[in-house]
């Protein structure tokens, strides 16, 4: 048997959109699980549309959900030369002709389907005339000199075994007037030549697989197996949309989603493993299988990923979590100023508070913004919450543990925790009533990590400092 190779060949029009990166995920699974090698390739023959911003978007998407791909990047617009040879191929062989059809006669036939409420095919009117009947140097296409008559039948992975019949679809065009080739063309050229054994893609393309069987067939290559999986629609079953979660990978990114939450979500949009939601990447190459992809389109659900994002930043180790948070920082909301302002004891700080900030944390962002005491400058600017905690009482209170907490001889969350209590004992108050007003000195907030833990992540001098700076307003 030969080495299972698939591939992801997304259009470089725009990022890398969610359904794409599931695509990609799906064929990097499959390749993965089977031994097998995963290309990738940009269809870049559109070359009006194409950008080389969006080409970076998808390889840094690629690698930002650690999906590396194989081998080279195969750049389809660099192998117009091989694809025009297999056009040349086959006409020599018969299974292609030139059409001198014109834009006028091309018109008529759009307008004569449309009269007659019928889809719009192409009427093969150069199928089987000689060419010396066009006038002299008119610009022509090549088309495929597809069967008329029998069906052509795909057996997908996914949708199961499709039948079309071959007089429902037409004569394609395979080079445009320009010589330039189409995607049809392109696509099956650039697989065969690839070794692609197993192509999985958007059920969309479902159609194409009909009409590239036909190429195939007519040069005498292996048609590659197939699956086409569904669409992803929104959480109300409608296509989706920017408002339903279709944006670009690196937008998930900048909302502060982890990589590997991302491909354990997207590896659950339409397949299904029982009711098992969590896989770590080796699970999931072990256990993805096409036949468990779902017919139906999946739905998007931000909050199920937010709830998903959350688990893994709970699970997260924390030297690990602490890296990946420092390298995300230049694409996360305020991040570019806490990235200038990380020195190596701010960094050992953020690493200490790590354990009571992902705790309180669903997404990166979150965790960043609970960080912001650890960056704040002094005074702090209280929000209104922490404001409502600093009554003039609450005030006189810090104003007294202050001189509790610096004649501490040790500076221990423990020993810190101890003289809190022991001074909300001694003044006849809830531990609350002391700890709260604590909290909105040191942090600015309401609700930060264990406050006693705040205490010694910012260190005697700092968190005396601040609790000084709210006493002492009255």
């Amino acid at each position: 048997m030969s080495q299972v190779v698939t591939r992801f060949a997304p259009s470089p029009t725009g990022f890398l959109h969610i359904g794409g990166a599931r695509t990609a995920l799906f064929n990097w699974l499959y390749a993965k699980k089977h031994g097998g090698q995963m290309m990738l390739r940009i269809e870049d023959t559109d070359r009006e549309r194409s950008t080389q911003a969006a080409i970076e978007a998808i390889i840094d998407g690629l690698q930002w959900l650690g999906l590396e791909w194989d081998g080279d990047i195969v750049y389809q617009s660099a192998r117009a030369a091989r694809h025009a040879e297999v056009a040349e191929e086959l006409l020599a062989q018969g299974h292609a002709y030139r059409c001198y059809a014109t834009a006028q006669e091309l018109e008529e036939m759009r307008e004569k389907a449309k009269a007659e409420k019928r889809p719009w095919r192409y009427d093969g009117r150069w199928r089987d005339r000689d060419p010396s009947e066009a006038p002299a140097a008119a610009p022509y296409v090549v088309r495929i000199k597809a069967p008329q008559d029998g069906e052509t039948i795909v057996d997908d992975a996914v949708q199961g075994r499709v039948v079309f019949q071959n007089k429902d679809l037409d004569d394609f065009i395979l080079l445009r007037s320009d010589g330039a080739p189409t995607y049809m063309l392109a696509v099956v050229v650039d697989d065969h030549d690839m070794g692609v054994t197993q192509i999985i893609r958007g059920d969309d393309h479902l159609t194409n697989a009909a009409r590239q069987t036909h190429i195939y067939q007519a040069m005498g290559w292996t048609v590659p197996a197939f699956a086409h999986i569904p669409l992803i629609h929104g959480p109300d079953g409608a296509k989706l949309s920017k408002r339903h979660g279709a944006l670009g990978v690196d937008a998930y990114r900048a909302m502060g989603y982890l990589p590997a939450a991302l491909r354990n979500y997207l590896v659950r949009l339409g397949w299904s493993q029982g009711d098992k939601e969590f896989f770590t990447t080796p699970e999931m190459v072990e256990s993805f299988d096409l036949a468990q992809v779902h017919r139906s389109p999946a739905r998007f659900d931000f909050a199920k990923l937010e709830n998903m994002n959350g688990h893994y930043l709970r699970d997260s180790d924390d030297d690990a979590l602490l890296d990946l948070l420092v390298a995300t920082l230049p694409y996360l909301e305020g991040g570019g100023a806490i990235a200038q302002a990380l020195d190596d004891r701010t960094r050992a700080q953020l690493r200490a508070a790590l354990p009571g900030l992902k705790a309180r944390a669903k997404t990166l962002n979150e965790l960043l913004d609970g960080a912001g005491f650890l960056f704040a400058q002094r005074p702090l600017s209280l929000d209104a919450k922490a404001a409502q905690l600093l009554s003039a009482d609450a005030r006189a209170r810090l104003a007294a543990l202050v001189e509790k907490l610096a004649a501490l001889p040790n500076w221990t969350a423990a020993a810190t925790e101890a003289v809190v209590r022991d001074l909300a004992t001694a003044l006849g108050v809830k531990l609350g009533d002391l700890a709260q007003p604590l909290r909105a000195a040191l942090t600015g907030r309401a609700t930060s990590p264990g406050i006693f833990d705040v205490l010694e992540i910012l260190g005697r001098e700092e968190s005396l400092a601040r609790i000084s700076d709210q006493a002492a307003v009255v």
